[in-house]
């Protein structure tokens, strides 16, 4: 049975942002023009201005599908019984395996969101806390004497993000420690700290 034109466009259209995204990540948001994304992904000019009306457009694109593929990620994390240490324990899992897997996506995203129209950084910022709002809900639960101290469980959670977010500038997915074993360490940092941020 053939294939539904719709996923055929959501095919092509993804191809399309992880080409740019790989652009985007090496050569700069600047650096990179729709002419080099359409020579990279072997299509044409016309074929990407059928699918996006500017280079803003597949900018946002590009940080928009991995905000919310992490927002997917921490809510399944969250679900269900599991005891909270649990849940941030699979959630930084996930977290790691699509800073690897979408390594290009996450630089972008770090690098140039400054670059998007002030609603679109709005919708993308908005994603984001609500990231911070889930991990930071996790580690008032794990350690609730964060709530004694104003701005402690905030900070927390922001210390949490600052060890795993900037892991794509140095991490080699090939190298002696994996991912896996890498988000187990930022957890056990993090669990280690929390008694004594909360004093």
């Amino acid at each position: 049975m053939a294939r539904t034109q719709a996923v055929e466009y959501d095919e092509r259209k993804d191809a399309i942002v992880e080409t740019a995204a790989a652009l985007f990540a090496r050569e700069g948001y600047n650096g990179a023009s729709v002419a080099d994304i359409a020579k990279r992904g072997k299509i044409s000019k016309s074929l990407i201005y059928h699918y996006y009306q500017s280079k803003d457009d597949i900018l946002y694109d590009v940080m928009i599908s991995h905000v919310r593929a992490l927002e997917t990620a921490a809510r399944e994390a969250t679900a269900g019984a599991e005891p909270p240490e649990r849940k941030l324990r699979e959630l930084t899992h996930r977290f790691m395996a699509l800073y690897v897997g979408a390594a290009d996506r996450h630089k972008v995203l770090l690098n140039d969101l400054g670059r998007l129209p002030k609603a679109r950084r709005a919708e993308i910022v908005a994603v984001q806390r609500g990231l911070i709002e889930m991990v930071q809900k996790l580690l008032v639960e794990i350690e609730p004497t964060l709530k004694k101290k104003s701005g402690a469980a905030f900070s927390a959670a922001m210390l949490f993000f600052g060890t795993i977010n900037w892991t794509h500038t140095w991490f080699d997915p090939r190298g002696p420690v994996s991912a896996g074993a890498l988000a187990e360490m930022a957890v056990d940092l993090t669990l280690g700290g929390l008694r004594r941020a909360a004093e």
